[in-house]
């Protein structure tokens, strides 16, 4: 079979990731969202932009971060979560690809290396696409697509069909499942707009992260073939960040750490924030978390995937992300955590989320 090199403008250097080949096969496998075409998907719009409001002034009080502006609420069905996070994902990735792309520019085999890495991203993105219920990401583009059920630059968004499900299947009382997912993504959007500085510094620390990574394809084969190996020794060299941490140079290791450290705290005090607020306005609340919690367990073949490619790492920044922000507001109080969003320097190491009285200590809480 022969491949067709692909047409680059003069002066170009094509990505290393066929893009538009990425989306086809995430939205092939993202599926067709039955329920989203059913009259359970009319109440979808409405009620969301109700409990996303309701959700916000209760992170607020909460929390003592406010946001600037209110949210907005956008229903997709699995295909515009797709192409909002091939989006995101392709602005996140940049100062790689770039680089990468550089090094591939005169390659023979660069097309083939494009359409691959193009069906990985696919797949996991479909994936993906069947479990996210909300999502506030900073990286979508201010010009992406606007309120007609797609995402504009400031919103928060969920996606209709995964929702319905586990309405369906749970039988969750849909206004307080819905609620209850609300506080989460708000208080997302609460800690990177909420936290004047938070924005630019999480930005930063991941661009640091991916430029840090030696772009030499030769390089990239090798750290493959000895994760490999790692896994062949009943190890998964991918635990502990996922690729970017295998092919990070060891001097970054440091930036990585502070990525994951400032995840966990992120993603470990939104879980805190919608289980407390829960508790006092989600009917049901106890439920819904026991389900999410077996949900993220329990994976079959998914959980397989999520092993090999790291992915359950994300699922540890949860638990320990607030298990230490628990400790902390059982030490110093229900706003124990303050100090966090002064300044950039007064963030928890990925040490301290252990010892979390040493934080307290060090931080003068």
């Amino acid at each position: 079979m022969t491949v067709a090199a692909p047409v680059v403008a003069p002066g170009t250097t094509p990505e290393p990731v066929d893009w538009a080949l990425a989306t086809r096969v995430a939205r092939r496998v993202a599926g067709n969202d039955t329920l989203a075409r059913s009259y359970l998907a009319t109440s979808l719009n409405d009620d969301f932009a109700l409990v996303t409001t309701e959700a916000e002034a209760l992170v607020a009080e909460h929390t003592g971060l406010r946001a600037p502006g209110s949210a907005s609420a956008s229903v997709l069905d699995r295909q515009g979560w797709v192409e909002a996070n091939v989006s995101s994902m392709r602005r996140l990735l940049g100062p790689l690809t770039h680089r990468i792309g550089e090094r591939m520019a005169h390659s023979p085999l660069a097309p083939v290396g494009r359409a691959v890495s193009a069906t990985e991203l696919g797949l996991l993105l479909g994936w993906f696409s069947q479990r996210v219920l909300g999502q506030y990401d900073v990286l979508v583009p201010d010009d992406g697509p606007d309120g007609d059920g797609n995402v504009d630059g400031d919103a928060v968004y969920y996606v209709g069909a995964n929702v319905l499900a586990l309405e369906k299947r749970f039988a969750f009382r849909p206004r307080d499942f819905r609620r209850w997912i609300a506080i989460h993504e708000v208080t997302h959007r609460a800690q990177f707009l909420g936290v004047p500085w938070m924005h630019d510094y999480f930005l930063g620390l991941v661009h640091g992260v991916l430029g840090s990574v030696d772009a030499d394809p030769r390089k990239i084969v090798a750290a493959l073939v000895r994760a490999a190996e790692e896994l062949r020794r009943g190890r998964n060299p991918l635990d502990e960040g996922g690729l970017v941490a295998l092919l990070a140079t060891p001097e970054h290791r440091e930036a990585l750490g502070k990525v994951q450290a400032l995840m966990s705290v992120l993603e470990g005090h939104g879980n805190r924030v919608m289980n407390e607020l829960g508790r006092a306005h989600v009917a049901g609340q106890e439920r819904m978390a026991r389900v999410l919690q077996a949900r993220r367990h329990n994976q079959g073949v998914g959980g397989l995937l999520s092993k090999l490619l790291g992915i359950d790492s994300k699922m540890r920044q949860y638990e320990v992300g607030e298990a230490f922000v628990e400790a902390v507001e059982r030490e110093a109080g229900p706003r124990g955590l303050d100090p966090a969003w002064r300044a950039p320097e007064l963030l928890p190491t990925i040490d301290e989320l252990e010892t979390p009285t040493g934080w307290l200590e060090r931080v003068g809480a």
